[in-house]
């Protein structure tokens, strides 16, 4: 008699599983190359009708996998059945080439066994193996399946009346009633007790009391069968077959095969489409040896090598941009920072007062750090000197005028990265020491008033302006809101980088400074009259992306420190002595409170400077008199010299100085 030749399984992965197994790589796995269980599915076997003939063409046998794979459990239709995985991700091509895949495959096809003779089980008997690699940069998935089966020695022979129509040797009754049953719960595998009022169907672990006064010859053993074969039952029935034998020995030397195939009961003049065969086999010696094992899945050419799935042709360009731009941090978390915290690097809204030199680069490099809402405030417009030290923009924003830098500069990050939140306001900032016209107040209050709504709706603001009153009205906003203010500021060789200390009132002690408590003079104009090299910032070209990198990274290494804003400085180093890792410390390290940094010497020195009582931008008299009296204040602060000296007090620090000067007996002669 013929030998059953059965239809291997063959793979069918949707897309939905390589975005979800991307998403595991990078959140989930990282470098991990442990085992991890995944589901799988397959049903009924299906076949369509070739229009021209009218003949029934079988489809594939196929075990599918998609994006729910990596979930305990899914909702899957009638006549589906799941399958369980073993799945196993490689970090490089050479490590999945080079892996152990027979050790892989037969440490499975031991526990399916073990499975079958200890435990009667066969929750196992459809289980399948996955092996991947993930090239993320391309989208390219290189993977293996593998479906353990057992091979049968002797083998499994179709008796004399073959394959045949299972309406042949059951009714229509009983046909219906197993139809029925399965619909209500469906079963991989199941026993069926025929009757002449139907059917009765029970999982194949009740064999011993469901059969225990049905003649052997009167037992049916079935399967949702995934093939649509009409002489080749699908891939699941060799191991019922094995289970069969090893744990029924004695009734399995021929048994009654049920290949179920029908999802929906047949219309009128249509068949059933289940297949019935009786298949026979000699008893094995010892039917709880293990048999040898076969189930590598073949590639399209019909080797056994795996396959690759090429999706970057599919993908669309934005979502893989979004995947990949924090592939490079993500990295970074993986193999040297686990605790670094990218969510709320990227969840942090920076708003750029500046959209110049150093506003282009901080933009830059917060991107880099994943940062996705970045604003800009400017009143300029690109110039043709700009292009080439400031990175956002290009020659064609200089013509007919010039664009706004802010604008311009918040699209050019879009063009960037399409998933960035980039906004441009074109807005002039109040300054000490440049009075407003009266006919200017009112839209100078809709400035301020814009700007104070900017403060609340960021968390960080930086401060990358080219004149030093330009930085008070920011500064007093930063300190009375709780935000964090970063500074920069350049030389010709030199530059400083500082974030400015939390409010007195919220604070410590050892409050830090902000960019105006080291000096005694109040913000005033230092723009008018300049000659054109002190119009411009002259500055070496590179000094700029290093000042704006040094800020981006000292606000990052603020966001992982504990206590944020409130973070005190390190401790002073001892000559050129690193300073010594302390507990707290940032995930990055130190979070010094100013870097000024000397290119002309490539150094960099971390200095901490105090905050002053008196100072004109963050000192209690000035925030509580904005808050009590909120624009008149600031509009005194513009238009009135020496208003700020007195509210704080300096001008009588000034009068004590003079006094102290005249009081000295200064030494006249001429040596």
């Amino acid at each position: 008699m013929p030998v059953v030749q059965f239809t291997p399984f063959s793979s069918l992965v949707q897309p939905a599983f390589w975005h979800d197994l991307t998403r595991m790589k990078i959140d989930v796995l990282q470098l991990s190359d442990e085992e991890v269980p995944v589901i799988g599915s397959y049903t009924t076997g299906r076949s369509i009708t070739d229009r021209e003939t009218g003949q029934e063409i079988p489809l594939g046998c196929n075990l599918a996998v998609g994006g729910e794979a990596f979930q305990k459990s899914s909702q899957l239709p009638a006549f589906s059945v799941a399958a369980s995985g073993i799945f196993k991700n490689y970090n490089t091509i050479e490590d999945f080439k080079a892996s152990d895949k027979t050790a892989f495959f037969n440490q499975a096809s031991e526990k399916i066994w073990d499975s079958i003779v200890t435990k009667k089980d066969t929750s196992l008997l459809n289980q399948f193996l996955l092996i991947t690699f993930a090239d993320l940069k391309k989208y390219r998935y290189y993977y293996w399946f593998s479906f353990p089966a057992f091979a049968s020695k002797p083998s499994w022979e179709i008796s004399e009346n073959g394959w045949k129509a299972a309406a042949e040797e059951l009714s229509p009754k009983q046909l219906t009633s197993v139809y029925n049953q399965l619909h209500e719960q469906t079963r991989p595998f199941f026993l069926v007790r025929l009757s002449e009022d139907g059917a009765e169907v029970a999982g194949v672990e009740e064999y011993d009391e469901f059969f225990a006064n049905v003649a052997p010859a009167s037992r049916t053993v079935g399967f949702i069968d995934p093939s649509a074969m009409a002489e080749n039952p699908g891939w699941p029935l060799r191991n019922l077959l094995a289970y069969l034998r090893a744990t029924h020995a004695a009734d399995s030397s021929s048994v009654r095969v049920l290949c179920w195939r029908d999802s929906e009961l047949p219309s009128a003049g249509k068949p059933w489409r289940s297949r019935f065969a009786i298949v026979t086999s000699p008893a094995a010696a010892d039917p709880t040896a293990k048999p040898s094992a076969v189930g590598w899945e073949k590639n399209p050419a019909g080797k056994l090598a795996p396959r690759m799935a090429d999706l970057a042709p599919m993908m669309d360009p934005t979502r893989l941009a979004d995947q990949a731009v924090d592939l490079n941090l993500k990295l970074m978390r993986w193999r040297i920072l686990p605790s670094l915290d990218l969510d709320k690097v990227a969840s942090t809204k920076c708003l750029l007062l500046g959209a110049g030199t150093l506003g282009c680069y901080v933009a830059r490099t917060l991107m880099g750090w994943g940062v996705r809402t970045i604003s800009f405030v400017d009143s300029a417009r690109v110039s043709f000197s700009n292009p080439v030290r400031q990175p956002l923009f290009e020659f064609e924003d200089c013509l007919n005028g010039g664009k706004p830098k802010a604008a311009c500069a918040a699209a050019s990050l879009k063009k960037i990265f399409p998933g960035i939140n980039a906004t441009g306001y074109d807005m002039s900032i109040p300054m000490p020491g440049h009075p407003i016209p009266p006919a200017s107040v009112e839209q100078a209050k809709k400035d301020v008033q814009l700007l104070e709504k900017l403060f609340d709706d960021h968390d960080v603001v930086f401060l990358l302006m080219d004149s030093r009153e330009s930085r008070w009205l920011p500064t007093v906003l930063g300190a009375a809101k709780g935000k964090i203010v970063m500074n920069a500021a350049l030389g010709f060789d030199t530059y400083l980088v500082m974030r400015h200390g939390a409010r007195a009132s919220t604070s410590s002690e050892n409050r830090l400074g902000c960019y105006y408590c080291n000096d005694i003079v109040a913000p005033a104009d230092s723009l008018t009259d300049r000659t054109l090299d002190q119009m411009c910032t002259v500055t070496r070209p590179g000094l700029a992306p290093i000042a704006a990198s040094t800020a981006v990274e000292l606000l990052v290494s603020l966001l992982q420190h504990p206590d944020g804003l409130h973070a005190a400085a390190p401790a002073p180093q001892k000559g050129n002595d690193l300073a010594e890792p302390s507990s707290s410390d940032s995930v990055l390290g130190l979070v010094p409170h100013q870097l000024r940094g000397y290119l002309a010497q490539f150094r960099n020195l971390p200095i901490t400077g105090a905050a002053y009582d008196k100072c004109t931008g963050c000192s209690e008299t000035v925030l509580k008199a904005y808050e009590e009296n909120g624009f008149d204040m600031l509009l005194k602060a513009f238009n009135e010299p020496g208003y700020l000296e007195f509210l704080t007090g300096l001008d009588k620090l000034y009068d004590e100085g003079d006094a102290a000067l005249e009081s000295v007996d200064w030494d006249e002669e001429e040596d």
